[in-house]
């Protein structure tokens, strides 16, 4: 039988012993927790991670911003993913782009402890989220793709609804720590079923900003008093969140951003691509891309994506 030289047996012995206290960590619900990405999202999610105990870490590319973030949290702000990585068993990512998302994660991966989880709330592709998933298996981490829906407001609130891929026990032990962000919390299916699922959403929303947006401009260029059309519509069969919550603030021409409208145009090209993949219509997400890159080539892309109605209101 092969023996080792002491000196590797000790090294194994204390790989072995840090192993077991993480894994120990993760089953006891003592997790520790590390966020990736601290934009208008993820900042808000942080925020409800440490007031529930969980957050440790915050890393951001821009580095004053997760100092001032972690100073106001008390926790530690590291100057990479890597270093982050290396020291929670909980990795949260919210960026913006399948690329960053792959860049995050291979980042991630020269570090993360075996046994690890890492959790990305971004909107992205699932193919994306299938490579992230095989990249950290190779490191013998678990991943699941959770993306988020309910903007900005949701975030701050901790009421997001999470619609989640990838292996179900993973996300029954890393689920106290999701709860901490979100009210609501669905296990999709394999690998990539909550990416597809946030698609669907977000052709959703596109359909309602359109017909919101339009038939409030409708009933403005009529003269009716608006803020009683949004009220006696909201409490009937048309109602809807985005009509009670954007209704208000868009009749009267402000549009400041729960969900950016630049960002729904990104969303919306991941749709219309993973839809000419099964043959699936994308009328209304066509429309709705060209009405957005109409306002964005207008310097409207920051602004909320009830800005579509600019486009309809001719009063």
């Amino acid at each position: 039988m092969r023996t080792f030289p002491k000196l590797n047996q000790a090294m194994f012995r204390k790989r072995y012993a840090l192993r077991t206290l993480h894994l120990i960590s993760i089953w006891s619900g003592n997790m520790k927790a590390g966020m990736i990405g601290l934009g208008a999202m993820g900042a808000g999610m942080a925020r409800n991670l440490a007031s529930a105990d969980y957050l440790t870490a915050v890393y951001n590319r821009t580095a004053s911003t997760a100092q001032s973030l972690a100073e106001g949290l008390g926790v530690t702000a590291y100057a990479t993913p890597q270093a982050l990585a290396a020291e929670v068993d909980v990795v949260l990512i919210c960026v913006s782009a399948d690329q960053d998302v792959l860049d995050v994660v291979n980042a991630v991966a020269a570090t993360v402890k075996s046994g690890s989880i890492v959790v990305d709330m971004s909107t992205v592709s699932s193919e994306t989220a299938r490579k992230a998933a095989e990249i950290l298996a190779e490191k013998q981490a678990a991943f699941l793709d959770a993306p988020v829906s309910g903007g900005v407001e949701g975030a701050n609130k901790g009421t997001l609804a999470m619609m989640i891929g990838g292996d179900a026990d993973t996300l029954e032990k890393v689920r106290p720590v999701l709860t901490a962000m979100a009210s609501s919390i669905t296990h999709m299916g394999p690998t990539g079923a909550g990416q597809n699922t946030k698609a669907v959403n977000q052709i959703m929303a596109a359909g309602i900003n359109q017909a919101v947006t339009e038939a409030l401009a409708f009933g403005q260029a009529h003269g009716l008093p608006m803020e009683k059309v949004i009220e006696v519509i909201s409490g009937g069969a048309a109602g809807n969140w985005f009509l009670e919550h954007r209704g208000p603030t868009m009749t009267r021409g402000a549009f400041a951003p729960g969900f950016k409208l630049a960002l729904h145009h990104k969303d919306l090209k991941i749709c219309q691509a993973m839809a000419g993949q099964i043959g699936a219509s994308t009328t209304l997400v066509d429309k709705t891309l060209a009405d957005y890159q109409q306002l964005m080539a207008a310097g409207f892309g920051d602004e909320d994506i009830s800005a579509l109605y600019r486009l309809k209101n001719k009063v």
